[in-house]
């Protein structure tokens, strides 16, 4: 009997499948999101087989705004867990320069994920129960020149997140931030990462895992991350400003 369901919007992506595969194996019927999804035809049948659980797969995008609401009405059952893992990291050069591909970074990591949790929280709200975990980032804790769209972008999520929390605390409704910094995924294959202060999707899953189980709202993947940003955070504008970070 399944432990409930898990709905991962981005299921395609490492992190994504890295849940998907957490969660079955703890029991969970696991629902998979993302575009081009027939492409996850044999991860959903070996999840299935290696878990005896229930896998489905669905086709969404995250930048398709008025697809939304017809994506939740197409699922076979309303989620109990909604984990959104949906992001680009962008570059910042070509963000500088191209404000379609800035448009693009900011839709993907921040306005797609809200328009999203903002209609699962209604559904959620009105049932009385569910857990909303949007995968943010350390990126959206202080702008910096080698990042800020994308930063900027997971700031704007971050801080929609906490608001939800607020709105919904009282109402039955868990919603839970996921700060990973580094990991080790295809989208972050060309960069040299710190092994310290990398996390590998598997790190994430569990992380996800242990704050649903114990009620935590704001979740550094590798918990060095919250000492490093609280140090960047109070850095005074006049010195950070002349870094080069």
């Amino acid at each position: 009997m399944s432990k409930g369901n898990i709905l991962i919007l981005g299921g395609r992506s490492d992190i994504g499948l890295a849940v998907a595969y957490h969660f079955a194996d703890r029991g969970y019927s696991i629902q998979l999101a993302a575009r081009n999804c027939n492409n996850l035809k044999v991860k959903k049948t070996d999840i299935e087989l290696r878990n005896n659980v229930d896998v489905t797969v669905h086709e969404f995008d995250a930048l398709d705004f008025d697809s939304h609401t017809a994506f939740i009405d197409s699922l076979p059952l309303v989620p109990d867990i909604v984990v959104c893992v949906v992001g680009i990291l962008g570059g910042q050069l070509e963000d500088d320069y191209e404000s379609l591909s800035a448009l693009k970074v900011i839709q993907t990591n921040f306005t797609g994920p809200a328009n999203i949790f903002g209609l699962f929280s209604n559904i959620f709200e009105k049932r009385g129960s569910g857990v909303l975990v949007g995968v943010s980032s350390i990126a959206g804790e202080r702008g910096r020149a080698s990042n800020y769209v994308y930063g900027s972008a997971k700031a704007g999520f971050s801080a929609f997140l906490s608001g939800l929390r607020n709105r919904l605390a009282k109402k039955g409704i868990h919603v839970i931030t996921i700060l990973p910094g580094y990991v080790s995924t295809k989208m972050t294959k060309d960069m040299k990462l710190p092994l310290k202060l990398t996390a590998q999707p598997k790190d994430v899953a569990l992380s996800i895992e242990n704050a649903i189980q114990k009620k935590q709202n704001i979740v550094y993947v590798k918990s060095v991350w919250r000492f490093i940003m609280l140090i960047i955070k109070n850095i005074p504008e006049s010195i950070f400003k002349l870094m080069k970070l």
